[in-house]
């Protein structure tokens, strides 16, 4: 396997990561809270209709996405977003892009062939 392949179906298995973690409703609900900046699990929680313990586990699976990161603040965990997961799903989609640039550039040089040999 190349290594610029190799790279690719890395980057494919964290953007699926990071897609799955924001295929759940709730985690997408928690991560949208922390758009708006750092936040505690409790600040998180409150007024969702999940536990405190519920979006814990939410929160581990964000971060094992790479969405979210924490940092302790005396007792409690403080949670932020990691752009880190973004920028693996915003590569793999320029991917997409890449490629229908590619194949739109082969597809109008064909067609400026065809218009110079009829």
């Amino acid at each position: 396997m190349r290594a610029s392949s190799f790279k690719k179906a890395v980057a494919m298995i964290t953007a699926e990561r990071v897609l799955d973690a924001l295929g759940d409703p709730t985690r997408r609900r928690v991560f949208k809270r922390l758009r708006q900046g750092t936040r505690s699990v409790r600040e998180i929680a409150q007024g969702m209709d999940v536990s405190r313990p519920a979006v814990s586990q939410h929160l581990k699976a964000l971060k094992a996405a790479g969405l979210v990161v924490a940092r302790a603040e005396g007792t409690r965990r403080i949670y932020e977003v990691d752009t880190r997961g973004i920028d693996v799903v915003r590569n793999w989609l320029d991917g997409f892009w890449d490629e229908a640039l590619t194949a739109f550039k082969s597809a109008a040089e064909l067609e400026a062939i065809k218009e110079r040999n009829p």
